[in-house]
Parts: C-alpha cells; structure tokens; sequence
C-alpha cells in the first residue's frame, strides 16, 4: 500500500477491491508505490468506480489497447488510470473479442466521457449506460469500429498512425477517393 496518507473512505474502497478481486502493489527503484487491478468481470467495474469516486480518487485517463498484438489475434482491455492521493492505480478490464463492451463509468467520472466515446466510435467497443453515446470527430457514415478495420488498436495507440492512416480511412468510404 501506498506510504501517503490515505482518506478513511478510500481505504476501505481499496480494501473491498482486494477481497473481492485482488490486486497488487508494486513499487518502482525510487520507492514509488503503483496499483494494479484486474477485474475478473467487466460487470464489476461500475462497482469500482464507484468506491473509487466516493473514497476521492480521480480518474486521470483511459487507455484501449491489444496485449497481444497478434495479427489476427484481435484482444483489447482497457486500463483506467485513477489518481489516489499521489499514487496510481491501474485498473484492467479484459473485452470479450465476440462482443466487445465494457460499463461506462461516466455516472462516478465525468471525465470518462471522451475515452467512452471514442472506444464507441473508433473500435466498436459498446458503453452499455454512456449517457451521451454521439460520436465524437469522425463521419457519421463512416461505420464505427472503422480504425480496428484500417489499423489495429495497438498500433494507434502506441502513436505509429500517419497520413496513410487517413488516406486508407478516406479510401474505405464507399465512393470517395483518397
């Protein structure tokens, strides 16, 4: 556990979190102390949030990625990053490659909002509860989950995209031209 002084309700959030699902600290050669949770369900994760929200964590950003980066082997898992009082906590869902979705998290962190959306728009990740599921940035007559298709998730996410990206979206479109 972390050495900063953790809030009453956050403790105890901390501590369901282990006995239902268990997670580690780790501490990097400067003594940092980080979180890591993977959740056996996705279902679980409202619940999280949840504890999370009403012990003061913050939640800094959401990352969508492919842990094996397999050609055709598609897997994807979200990390949420949450910040508790100095210390980050990972917390990992794994998607279901048959039917990838995951519960949004917006009611316990608005900020969850534009990552939601853009897992909808761009990888076809369904946010069962989003309040506000509109697409973000891309064309509405692309079809969603159109960047899985043109490049994989762990290729845009770790920033090799270029131009050509865009010129093989463009490209996709029925009756355009790149």
């Amino acid at each position: 556990m972390p050495d900063n002084a953790l809030t009453a309700p956050l403790a105890t959030a901390l501590d369901a979190l282990a006995e239902a699902e268990g997670f580690t600290w780790t501490r990097d050669a400067h003594g940092n102390a980080y979180g890591w949770l993977r959740l056996a369900e996705r279902d679980t994760l409202p619940e999280a949030a949840r504890l999370l929200a009403e012990g003061g964590a913050r939640l800094a950003t959401v990352t969508a990625y492919d842990p094996v980066r397999e050609p055709g082997v598609p897997r994807q898992e979200i990390a949420y990053h949450f910040d508790v009082h100095g210390t980050t906590l990972t917390v990992t869902v794994v998607l279901d490659p048959e039917c990838p979705s995951v519960p949004s998290i917006t009611p316990h962190f608005r900020n969850a909002d534009w990552n939601e959306r853009e897992f909808m728009e761009m990888y076809d990740i369904a946010v069962p509860g989003h309040p506000n599921p509109r697409r973000l940035f891309l064309d509405e007559k692309l079809d969603a989950g159109i960047m899985n298709t043109i490049i994989p998730l762990s290729t845009m996410t770790n920033g090799a995209s270029t131009q050509n990206l865009w010129e093989r979206i463009l490209a996709a479109r029925p009756g355009d031209k790149a």
